[in-house]
């Protein structure tokens, strides 16, 4: 799919990011899905509350006129730690895309891009939180991350960008 187009967030998109953040969850289970709501929880809500500061990096998938997905990371130091976190000074990273734009190259376009605009920054490395069971595990490892703890459920991965 090659109709698309990556570009920065603008401000007035930003509250597009509820959205994106809903769609991030991995929900096993289409018949039984979480209420939206659940964005509200902290450790949820941490990841777009008051975005736009300056260490806060957005780009957006835009398709016939459409944002149809969003990469964003943010440095979650405060008290509500995000579910990737690593230290004080690593960006994490959260990924989605409207389920019918899946699996066509946009999110590895997404992700290699921001990698690419974190470098740059001059970042040294950053963080995911992924579960186990998620597809997109096999994108990150392909894009370099490398899994540094797991859980139950879940892996934390890290991608060095030096």
């Amino acid at each position: 799919m090659n109709d698309y187009m990556i570009r920065n967030i603008k401000p007035s998109e930003i509250h597009l990011l509820e959205d994106f953040l809903y769609e991030a969850i991995f929900q096993r289970d289409e018949n039984n899905l979480l209420p939206r709501e659940v964005i509200k929880q902290p450790q949820l809500s941490v990841f777009i509350d008051n975005f736009g500061k300056p260490t806060d990096n957005c780009l957006v998938a835009e398709c016939d006129g459409k944002i149809v997905g969003a990469v964003w990371t943010r440095i979650l130091a405060g008290n509500v730690k995000g579910f990737g976190n690593i230290d004080d000074s690593t960006p994490e990273f959260a990924i989605s895309l409207y389920k019918e734009y899946r699996k066509k190259g946009i999110g590895t376009a997404l992700m290699s891009n921001m990698l690419q605009l974190l470098k740059k920054q001059g970042y040294k490395q950053t963080s995911l939180a992924v579960q186990k069971d998620n597809y997109a595990v096999r994108m990150y490892k392909a894009l370099g991350f490398e899994t540094v703890s797991a859980t139950e459920e879940e892996y934390i991965m890290i991608c060095k960008l030096n």
